[in-house]
């Protein structure tokens, strides 16, 4: 009862054309295949190790609604189907009808994991099971794309559940606890934990709003999603100061840093002049741990509803999140979301 890594993720959204236009136009993934269904059309985008369906259509309209366009399924790969399936349902999951022929339980909100055999890494990458793909007329091979795969899935759910959600990932999945952090800004404040699996290839940072504290944008995400959700992914790459130009120069938005940052930056790593300022002309948060270094920057959402964004994450040996960027994050959010008013 082990999830080995993420399979797929697929995205509803309400206008497919512009939602693909995003991805393969703003950050070079590749149209990989077709699926037409009586109640839904699906397409899949692939770019190194990450699979993304994005799929719109009569099917999809009861979720949309309730929570706009977003991640609705997060497929697991795992060593044993049928076992992991029997230990969410013990750890509490209510039973969901299969969906293409897989065993699907619960994750957050209505947000669902369709459960699906692991696969060897030498193995050729195939197509979701259980629908009738079609390839998509390929275009001419051109560089490798600058994204590796998804480091991780940022998560927000009700405030005082975190410990519920950790328990039932660790029960369900054999996801290990990785770290907690409990962050406070002004009057408004948010807790986290992270959950990893052993292979660190399913990775979920839970995040809640501290009920105790003024509203803030965590409490915004659950009343604009309609409840818990993915606020983002975060994509890896290997070099991120031209992956984020390149990604800008296609019409990517992603959310500014003040100059006071870069000033306290250069205060605590007083050894990295050359490179903040790299990191300020780039508007990328950088931190540290014990490992190596971490740097990141977050997209502005491209989707009415100002919910869920993405990520862009370099990791040069650190194995954490960035515990003291979370703070700039909240910062950056909340500033965007007061400015969209």
């Amino acid at each position: 009862m082990t999830a080995h890594d993420i399979a797929h993720v697929e995205l509803y959204t309400k206008d497919a054309l512009s939602c693909v236009d995003y991805f393969v136009d703003g950050m070079d993934f590749t149209r990989v295949a077709d699926c037409v269904q009586a109640d839904r059309s699906s397409i899949l985008l692939r770019q190194g190790a990450t699979d993304l369906v994005v799929t719109s259509g009569r099917g999809t309209w009861k979720f949309l609604d309730q929570h706009g366009d977003g991640i609705a399924d997060i497929a697991l790969a795992c060593d044993d189907v049928d076992a992991t399936y029997a230990a969410a349902v013990a750890a509490g999951s209510e039973p969901l009808a299969p969906a293409y022929g897989s065993p699907v339980v619960p994750g957050f909100g209505d947000v669902t994991h369709t459960l699906v055999p692991h696969a060897p890494d030498s193995a050729k990458p195939g197509w979701p099971a259980g629908r009738r793909w079609v390839p998509a007329p390929q275009a001419p091979a051109g560089p490798a794309g600058r994204i590796r795969r998804l480091d991780h899935v940022a998560v927000c759910v009700e405030g005082g559940s975190l410990p519920e959600y950790a328990d039932y990932y660790g029960a369900a999945f054999g996801m290990d606890r990785y770290s907690a952090e409990y962050v406070a800004v002004g009057g408004q404040a948010m807790d986290s934990v992270v959950v990893r699996s052993a292979t660190g290839h399913v990775t979920f940072t839970l995040v809640a709003p501290d009920p105790g504290k003024d509203p803030g944008q965590l409490d915004a995400f659950l009343e604009r999603n309609g409840g818990p959700g993915v606020q983002h992914l975060a994509f890896l790459v290997d070099e991120i100061i031209p992956a984020v130009g390149e990604f800008r120069d296609r019409g990517v938005e992603f959310l500014s840093t003040p100059g006071t940052y870069y000033d306290l930056l250069g205060e605590r790593f007083a050894d990295m002049r050359e490179e903040i300022a790299e990191l300020r002309a780039g508007q990328i948060l950088a931190d540290r741990d014990e490992w190596g270094y971490l740097l990141q920057l977050f997209s502005r959402s491209p989707y009415e509803r100002n919910t869920l964004f993405y990520e862009l994450i370099q990791r040069q040996g650190s194995r954490g999140f960035g515990s003291a960027n979370i703070r700039a994050l909240y910062e950056a959010v909340e500033r965007d979301r007061l400015a969209a008013g």
